[in-house]
C-alpha cells in the first residue's frame, strides 16, 4: 500500500455502501463491486490485513460499525510502520479516541503516548499509616506520613529509549513536619540494545516474587530472551540505608554501599504459571548501621561481609480468581538465620483502573535475618521476622487504591512477639 493512501483508504472503506450490483471475480468481498468508488480502498486494506470482513465473504459496508470493530481497524493501522506524517497523526487521534477498546483488545498505546508528548508525567499521592508492636528492646514504632511522588518518563527520539526518574517528597503528619528536600530515588535510561532490554543509572531491581529484593541499585540490568523464557542480569552498588555516610564514623559514601550482582531466570509457559530462579551476591556489606540495634533481629552476613543467596519462586493461577504464590531463598554464606520463605493464597485482585474491584490474601512468611536484603512486603516488619499475614484491597473509585494488612508473629532470633498493622491509600495519576 502507498504510504499516503492508508488513511484515505480507511475512510473510504468505512463509508462504502452496496449501491452497485456489478461483481468481479477477484473481489475480496462479494458485496463490494469492482466498479464501486471504494473498491480500490477496500481491496488494498484487505490485502494489507487491515480489514478482514465477515466469515461469509462479505464486507457489509451498509451496516453501522461498532466501536469494537473500529478499534480492530485502528489497531491494524497502528501496526503499519511506513505511514507518512499526516497519516500517523490521524491514526494517533483515532487511537486516542478508541483507547479503551484498544486496551480491551490487548493493544498497547505506548507508541501513541510517545508521539503525542515527549514527556509523560505520572505518580501518586499516598497516605500511609502503620503501627508496630514489639516485646524486644527494639520497641514500638508508628508511621503516619503522606508521600507525594512524581515519575516522569521522557522518550528519546524514535530510538525506543526512555529516560525515567522517581522523585519522592514526604510529610510527617504526626509532627506536622516536612522533609528538608526531595529525594531522587531513581534516575535511569531504558531501551533496546542488541536484542536485549537494558537499563542503566539508579535503576529498580525486583527479584522473583519480591522475597529477596525490591529496591534500586546504582548500576544496570540486561534482560533478554522471549516472553516464555527470559534471563535478567544485574550489577551495581547498593546502599541499604540510602543515606550519605556518617562522617563522624570516618566513613565515606562508598564505605556504606555493597557490590551487587544478580542473575534471574523466568519461565512463563502460559497465563496460569510463572516460575523464577536466581542468584544474588553482595560483597563489601557495611554493617555499622545495624550495631545500634542490639536486642533485635537484624541483617548480618558472613565473616567477609558477603552474601550469596539462591532463590526459587513462582505463581500459579487456579482460575481467574484464585492464585498461589510462593518463594524460597537461602544464603549459603551465613552460618545461621540463613533461610527465608513465603506462601500466600490470593483471591481476586484490586485493579486501580477498575472501580469496585477488590482482592484479599492470607499467608505465612519466615524471613530470617541473613536471607533477605530488601523484601517487598509491607505487611511483615522486615528481615528477621516470621508469622501469619492477611490483607485486603479495594478500589472505591478509578485510580484510588485502599489497602489494609496485618502481621502477627515474632522475631526469628529472639522469639519475642511482634505485630504490625498497616493501612495505605494511594491516589494515582498518569
Amino acid at each position: 500500500m502507498s504510504k499516503k493512501t492508508l488513511v484515505s483508504a480507511i475512510t473510504a472503506a468505512l463509508v462504502v455502501g452496496a449501491a452497485s450490483t456489478t461483481f468481479a471475480a477477484a473481489n475480496p468481498f462479494s458485496d463490494v463491486p469492482a466498479d464501486s468508488w471504494a473498491y480500490d480502498a477496500v481491496t488494498t486494506l484487505a490485502a494489507d490485513g487491515v480489514i478482514d470482513g465477515y466469515p461469509d465473504g462479505t464486507y457489509k459496508g451498509q451496516n453501522t460499525m461498532t466501536r469494537y470493530e473500529m478499534a480492530q481497524i485502528v489497531a491494524r493501522a497502528m501496526a503499519k510502520t511506513d505511514l507518512e506524517k499526516a497519516d500517523k497523526a490521524l491514526v494517533d487521534k483515532l487511537a486516542a479516541e478508541f483507547a479503551e477498546e484498544l486496551d480491551n483488545l490487548g493493544v498497547r498505546v505506548a507508541d501513541l503516548e510517545k508521539k503525542s508528548d515527549n514527556v509523560k508525567w505520572g505518580g501518586e499521592l499516598r497516605y500511609r499509616y502503620y503501627d508496630i508492636d514489639r516485646d524486644s528492646k527494639a520497641g514500638d514504632e508508628t508511621h503516619n506520613k503522606v508521600l507525594f511522588r512524581l515519575e516522569p518518563k521522557a522518550y528519546i527520539g524514535n530510538s525506543g529509549w526512555t529516560a525515567n526518574a522517581r522523585l519522592d517528597y514526604e510529610m510527617n503528619l504526626s509532627s506536622d513536619e516536612n522533609d528538608n528536600n526531595v529525594e531522587v530515588d531513581r534516575a535511569y535510561v531504558e531501551g533496546p540494545l542488541f536484542g536485549a532490554t537494558v537499563t542503566a543509572g539508579r535503576t529498580p531491581v525486583f527479584t522473583a516474587q519480591g522475597l529477596l529484593f525490591d529496591d534500586r541499585i546504582s548500576g544496570g540490568t540486561v534482560a533478554f530472551g522471549s516472553d516464555e523464557f527470559k534471563t535478567t542480569l544485574a550489577a551495581g552498588r547498593y546502599n541499604r540505608d540510602h543515606d550519605d555516610a556518617d562522617t563522624t564514623l570516618g566513613e565515606n559514601v562508598r564505605d556504606i554501599t555493597a557490590e551487587y550482582y544478580g542473575v534471574q531466570f523466568d519461565y512463563t509457559p502460559n497465563d496460569n504459571l510463572a516460575l523464577n530462579a536466581g542468584y544474588t551476591a553482595l560483597t563489601g556489606i557495611d554493617v555499622n548501621y545495624f550495631n545500634n540495634l542490639d536486642g533485635m533481629a537484624r541483617p548480618a552476613y558472613g565473616d567477609d561481609n558477603t552474601a550469596n543467596i539462591w532463590y526459587v519462586g513462582g505463581k500459579y493461577a487456579f482460575d481467574k480468581n484464585v492464585a498461589f504464590v510462593g518463594e524460597y531463598a537461602q544464603n549459603t554464606d551465613a552460618d545461621d538465620e540463613d533461610q527465608a520463605w513465603t506462601a500466600e493464597l490470593q483471591y481476586k485482585g484490586a485493579n486501580p483502573a477498575d472501580a469496585g474491584s477488590w482482592g484479599m490474601y492470607a499467608g505465612y512468611r519466615q524471613i530470617e535475618a541473613y536471607a533477605s536484603i530488601a523484601p517487598t512486603y509491607d505487611d511483615i516488619i522486615g528481615a528477621g521476622y516470621k508469622g501469619a499475614v492477611v490483607g485486603a484491597s479495594y478500589v472505591p473509585a478509578e485510580n484510588i487504591l485502599a489497602t489494609i494488612q496485618y502481621f502477627d508473629g515474632e522475631e526469628t532470633v529472639s522469639g519475642q512477639d511482634a505485630s504490625k498493622f498497616f493501612a495505605n491509600v494511594d491516589f494515582f495519576f498518569w
